[in-house]
């Protein structure tokens, strides 16, 4: 006798999060794909974005990578090591707290970035209506392949 759960969701319901869930990782794997073409790793990328994208008030630092990485302090320091090492970042130490590591993008992880970011925009572009009919609970359609964009 196999135990059922009455939980009050929906086979709709269970439909429309596995069609959302299975698009978010078409898109991470695009853009894991995309980060390697421009040979890039994936978390390297992810540091890139972050720190481009970093609104808050003051320069972007190790613990805000840690942070937005969701990975260790210590681990986050070795990233910034490694792309220091490979030019994408310069650090410089604090102006206002000279024991914090001040993070910048080069030209060259720039120049990067934009066209990750291009590429990425273009492909939320044509995935997007997807995710939201998955939000709003419309498995079919979220599971609909997109319309392909003109190269």
């Amino acid at each position: 006798m196999s135990a059922e759960r009455n939980d009050g969701l929906s086979p709709e319901q269970y439909a429309a999060l596995a069609a959302f869930r299975y698009r978010l990782r078409r898109f991470l794997a695009f853009s894991e794909a995309e980060a390697a073409k421009h040979g890039l790793p994936t978390q390297q990328h992810q540091a890139l974005l972050t720190i481009a994208g970093h609104g808050g008030g003051g320069p972007a630092t190790v613990g805000l990578l840690a942070e937005q990485l969701m990975i260790a302090p210590h681990t986050a320091a070795e990233l910034v090591s490694r792309m220091v090492e490979a030019g994408l970042l310069t650090k410089a130490r604090g102006t206002q707290d000279r024991r914090r590591a001040e993070l910048s993008l080069t030209p060259h992880a720039s120049a990067l970035l934009q066209d990750l970011t291009e590429a990425h925009l273009r492909e939320l572009r044509d995935f997007g209506p997807a995710l939201v009919a998955a939000l709003a609970g419309d498995a079919e359609k979220a599971t609909q392949s997109p319309p392909t964009s003109p190269a």
